[in-house]
């Protein structure tokens, strides 16, 4: 390289350690481990100035980049030698930076996912559980048995013998209609039964003796069933006047006062069996194939929050609705406790297609498009590694998922940390999610893997 006095040479060489370029003594340049930037700059008969060993004039020799001579003159032919000598010297360590490079290039060609450090895991096994595909509706509930309790006749009452939501049991008179001249005409019909009976005794003596005839006898019988037809027809009428419980339950308000008159159909209160009650729903008519009677139901209603009911369905409508096109259901939910009232508003599950499925945790799904995958951990030679394989998802359950392909029980899947993991590399154990315990719990630490 040759360098004309006339000219401006200028070398520049960056490096990568230093944030910023630093101007050194020429004379340092063999000294310094670091290339750095350096700007040689020669102008031809440049004089410095009388103060050349001030700072100022320091500063400017070293910002030059040439070498002064002794009568204060720049000395061309040096600063050329000086300029070929940084060329060299850049060139030399451009050399010994490339060849350092090529082993970690090779390095990094050659590298695979099992000569990396293992990534700890953390597993959760396929399990089966008890699965059904959820059918929504809304349904309302309704006393096992219900009635209006009213009068078959048109009498004032007497006496009242229940009080509002009172439990009352079979055959319990709750109700007294005045009666006095039915119990008249009962005594009348009991006295006329006595007469008659004894007249027909009488007779059937006689006959017996021969000293009357058959057809007196006949009179007498006829006489004394009359008599107890009639008798039965006044107690018949009397117990009108005594309003009893049909059955077991628990009774409503109370509608009518002492000395009210009721006539039929006034209703004087309300009996509801709440031990076991009927919820009907209706159901979309897809679903009409798999209705079936036994299936369970899951009943929620706002009255109770959270609270979940039980009960199975008892029969299914024999016509589907041309308007709606649904089928109306029928499930019978037991009430031990007397909690459910009829009338409510009830959130209904119809839990249809009973089976029982493989689940693993929702956080094991790696979603690609339409696709599901989950990385499993197989032992193999190499010891545990990870397995990209594709499932096929069914039904889904809070923080679980079915899987219905690709999965067997017991295979154990990455549930956290699977998103760090690459097909083939080794992985570490470090829990196992069985559903327990909180991820903080199983990492010991606190911290996702």
């Amino acid at each position: 390289m040759t360098v004309d006095s006339a000219d401006t040479i200028g070398f520049a060489a960056t490096s990568a350690r230093r944030p910023s370029a630093m101007v050194r003594d020429p004379q340092d340049l063999s000294h310094d481990p670091y290339p750095g930037s350096y700007v040689l700059r020669h102008t031809a008969k440049q004089r410095l100035p009388p103060s050349v060993g001030g700072p100022r004039s320091r500063r400017a020799e070293l910002n030059s980049g040439v070498q002064p001579v002794p009568d204060g003159t720049l000395d061309p032919s040096n600063n050329t030698r000086l300029a070929n000598r940084i060329c060299v010297m850049s060139s030399s360590r451009s050399i010994n930076s490339t060849l350092a490079v090529i082993p970690l290039v090779i390095s990094a060609i050659l590298w695979t996912p099992n000569q990396a450090l293992a990534v700890g895991v953390i597993v959760s096994e396929a399990r089966p559980m008890p699965l059904a595909e959820r059918v929504e509706a809304l349904g309302t509930l309704k006393a096992n048995e219900s009635v209006n309790i009213s009068s078959n006749v048109s009498e004032t009452i007497s006496v009242i013998h229940f009080d509002d939501g009172q439990r009352v049991r079979e055959g319990d008179i709750l109700v007294e209609l005045t009666s006095a001249e039915q119990h008249a005409q009962l005594d009348e019909a009991q006295v006329r039964v006595g007469e008659a009976e004894r007249q027909y005794q009488r007779v059937k003596a006689l006959v017996a003796q021969r000293a009357a005839s058959e057809s007196l006898l006949d009179e007498r019988k006829r006489d004394l069933d009359t008599a107890r037809a009639v008798l039965v027809a006044i107690e018949s009428r009397l117990s009108d006047r005594l309003i009893k419980a049909p059955f077991d339950g628990v009774l409503g308000l109370r509608n009518v006062s002492r000395g009210a008159l009721v006539e039929p159909g006034d209703t004087i209160t309300t009996l509801d069996d709440d031990r076991l009650m009927k919820l009907d729903f209706t159901v979309p008519s897809i679903y009409m194939t798999a209705l079936e009677p036994g299936l369970r139901i899951e009943a929620r209603t706002r009255a109770y929050g959270d609270r979940v009911f039980e009960g199975v369905v008892r029969g299914i409508d024999s016509r589907v609705d041309p308007v709606t096109r649904s089928i109306q259901v029928r499930a019978l939910i037991p009430n031990p406790e007397r909690t459910l009232k009829p009338g409510l508003l009830m959130q209904v599950e119809l839990l249809v297609d009973p089976r029982d499925g493989l689940v693993i945790p929702e956080a094991a799904i790696l979603h690609q498009g339409e696709d599901h995958f989950v990385m499993v951990v197989v032992d193999g030679e190499e010891g545990l590694t990870a397995e990209r394989r594709q499932i096929r998802v069914g039904t889904r359950k809070p923080g679980l998922i079915e899987v219905r392909e690709g999965l067997a029980e017991g295979d154990r899947v990455i549930a956290h940390g699977n998103v760090k993991v690459r097909p083939g590399q080794s992985v570490e154990i470090l829990a196992t999610d069985d559903g327990q315990l909180d991820l903080k719990a199983l990492t010991g630490a606190g911290q996702t893997p």
